[in-house]
């Protein structure tokens, strides 16, 4: 798993990037979908939220569900954490926000009637799930025809290398390594499992999805760097973005 180091606190530690978005520090008036690219505000992904009926997969300590819940959505948010859960809570009820907040694996939306979700979002999470076809065909049944998946992930190609280490250019595993990575921070570890965008692209076009965007945003340049900022975001994309749009029934 790639790692960079991160200084807090004028120490310098060992974070996870793959654990990036439960443990940043992100806003809560716009969807961050990776660490240093643009946000919802440029990319506009989303569309207007006011009373539609979201579902958040891998929501981490709650800030994308607050900032759509105070966008007018209807959020229904799913972690495999409690403590991650616990956090979102919390964070509702600082903000006084409402969110619907649902312990467990993220393919398990048997709580979710069929064709009653306008929109699901998940932003890091997905790379934290082993049966990734199973996820796609759950969302494919909560969502309403035509309603879309975005979802965003570390960009396989910058899994590649150490982004802490000294040689940007050196190779640290192959783009073909499928073998689950673990990963470990301060109080979660985890297993990533690395796919590569045409095997993301296939899932998807199995669970009977239209895939109408994929980016891969360069870095913002006029921005306050993050604690997961490292140059060779300059030199490859560091995250990926999918867009895709439920088809038949």
């Amino acid at each position: 798993m790639a790692e960079d180091e991160v200084r807090t606190g004028g120490e310098l530690t060992s974070r996870s990037f793959t654990a990036w978005p439960a443990w940043a520090d992100l806003p809560l008036d716009v969807v961050a979908y990776g660490p240093d690219i643009p946000t919802e505000a440029e990319l506009r992904l989303l569309g207007r939220l006011e009373g539609k009926r979201v579902l958040e997969l891998g929501c981490g300590g709650g800030p994308v569900s607050v900032a759509m819940a105070k966008q007018g959505a209807k959020v229904i948010a799913v972690d495999s954490s409690a403590e991650q859960i616990g956090h979102a809570r919390r964070l509702c009820e600082r903000e006084e926000i409402s969110v619907e907040l649902h312990q467990g694996d993220l393919a398990d939306l048997a709580f979710v009637r069929a064709d009653t979700i306008d929109l699901v979002v998940s932003v890091y999470a997905l790379g934290m799930v082993g049966d990734l076809d199973r996820v796609f065909r759950q969302v494919h049944r909560v969502l309403r025809r035509e309603a879309p998946l975005i979802f965003s992930l570390p960009h396989p190609a910058f899994t590649m290398i150490d982004p802490g280490g000294l040689d940007l250019l050196k190779l640290s595993r192959s783009y073909f390594d499928r073998q689950p990575r673990p990963w470990t921070t301060d109080d979660a570890s985890g297993n990533e499992y690395v796919r590569n965008v045409g095997e993301l692209l296939t899932s998807l076009l199995r669970a009977n999805f239209r895939i109408d965007t994929v980016l891969e945003p360069a870095p913002v340049t006029d921005a306050v760097r993050s604690g997961y900022w490292t140059p060779a975001m300059e030199l490859m994309p560091s995250t990926l973005i999918i867009r895709a749009r439920k088809e038949g029934l």
